[in-house]
C-alpha cells in the first residue's frame, strides 16, 4: 500500500503550467513588432529649429535634410554640402519609385539665402514637396 501512495505523490508534483510555450510565443511577437515598426531616419546632427505656429508632424518617409548653425549640410549624419543634395534627392526618389517629400530642418541661425539654394536644388531633383521642419509655437 506504501507503493501506491508513493507514486500518487510523485504524479503530483509532476502537475503544473509549462511556462516555455508561452515565453516562446512572447519573443516572437516581440521580434513581430519590433520588425514591423517604421523607424524615422533622422539627420544626424541637432538643429534649433524655429518656431511656427502651422507646424504639423513629419511624414515617416520623408528625405530629411539638415542645415546647421554653421551653415553646413547634412544628410544621415554625414556632410554633403549643398551640391550633394539633388544627388541625394535623385537617388531616393528613384530608389523609393514615388514621389516622398523633402523635409529640411534648418537651424534659426542658419543662413536664409542658403536654406533658399537648398530647396532649389531638391525641387530641381525632381522632388514636388518641400518643406522646412519648425517646431510648434507654445503659448
Amino acid at each position: 500500500m506504501g507503493r501506491f501512495r508513493d507514486a500518487a505523490a510523485d504524479d503530483m508534483d509532476d502537475t503544473g503550467v509549462d511556462m516555455s510555450p508561452l515565453i516562446d510565443c512572447v519573443f516572437i511577437l516581440l521580434i513581430f513588432f519590433i520588425v514591423t515598426t517604421v523607424f524615422v531616419e533622422e539627420t544626424g546632427v541637432e538643429v534649433d529649429k524655429p518656431q511656427a505656429a502651422s507646424a504639423s508632424q513629419l511624414e515617416k518617409t520623408s528625405i530629411l535634410i539638415a542645415l546647421t548653425a554653421k551653415d553646413e549640410v547634412f544628410f544621415d549624419g554625414r556632410s554633403i554640402g549643398v551640391g550633394g543634395v539633388r544627388r541625394i534627392v535623385r537617388q531616393k526618389r528613384q530608389k523609393q519609385n514615388e514621389d516622398i517629400p523633402v523635409i529640411i530642418q534648418a537651424d534659426a541661425g542658419s543662413k536664409s539665402g542658403l536654406l533658399v539654394r537648398i530647396i532649389d536644388e531638391a525641387k530641381l531633383a525632381g522632388a514636388t514637396k518641400v518643406s522646412v521642419a519648425t517646431r510648434a509655437k507654445s503659448g
